[in-house]
């Protein structure tokens, strides 16, 4: 039984894990909690007024304790709905991301099943570039999630005001390699990033100067923006 993800899943995850959190602030102050209904043949989600056009992420039994993929869903093949998802799948294959590939992942065997199941929606709408996901209970052991694919609902972009409170919350999420986030962080963003011994140094929009410390035990120990270049 499987009790634990894959170190290339956590090592994609960790990749995305602060330009992720960054999308999941960006979608939780604009998409209403609340009473919400869906339809996945207009791929539409409606809470609080505001509508989206989303797509099916993916969904969790709560009984069984397993994942699929939206675009694995037996009725939902082929359908708009799900379209988006088949990027999930080919970037599983190419990074051999087994959990992102395959059509479900059984998570029985994990400590927190249900953070498990948020773990792979968090991978899963990042690798689509969206700003963040939506999950709901969908009825009795079953949990939905939705990926906006919607125009009036872009990702957040790059603000060095920001970047810190990001930066630390994703390398808290996995606290495996917080180096690897910060890579990704950047990468993302499409800043130019150096790598040096105990610290990461970017050129940032603008011209200014961004540093990110660490310390003997790998971890962030500073993220400092400094002035204009010359």
């Amino acid at each position: 039984m499987i009790t634990t993800f894959s170190d290339a899943f956590l090592d994609a995850t960790e990749y995305h894990a602060a330009w992720g959190a960054q999308q999941l602030e960006l979608i939780g102050e604009a998409v209403p909690t609340g009473p919400w209904t869906a339809s996945l043949d207009e791929c539409r989600y409606e809470s609080g007024g505001r509508t989206l056009r989303v797509g099916l992420l993916g969904s969790y039994d709560t009984d069984e304790q397993t994942w699929l993929w939206g675009w694995a869903n037996p009725g939902l093949r082929g359908s708009a709905v799900v379209a988006a998802g088949e990027r999930i799948a080919e970037f599983g294959r190419r990074h051999g991301v087994a959990e992102l590939e395959q059509e479900g992942v059984d998570l029985a065997g994990f400590t927190d099943p249900r953070r498990a199941a948020e773990a792979l929606a968090f991978l899963g709408s990042a690798v689509l570039g969206a700003p963040g996901y939506i999950g709901q209970e969908a009825g009795p052991g079953t949990r939905v999630y939705f990926v906006p694919q919607d125009p009036q609902l872009q990702p957040a972009g790059f603000d060095p005001v920001t970047m810190p409170r990001h930066l630390l919350t994703g390398a808290q999420l996995f606290a495996r390699s917080p180096r690897r986030v910060v890579e990704g962080w950047f990468a993302l963003h499409g800043i130019p990033a150096q790598e040096e011994a105990d610290r990461t140094t970017a050129q940032l929009p603008g011209g200014s100067t961004a540093v990110v410390s660490f310390d003997g035990l790998g971890r962030i120990s500073g993220v400092d923006v400094g002035p204009l270049s010359a």
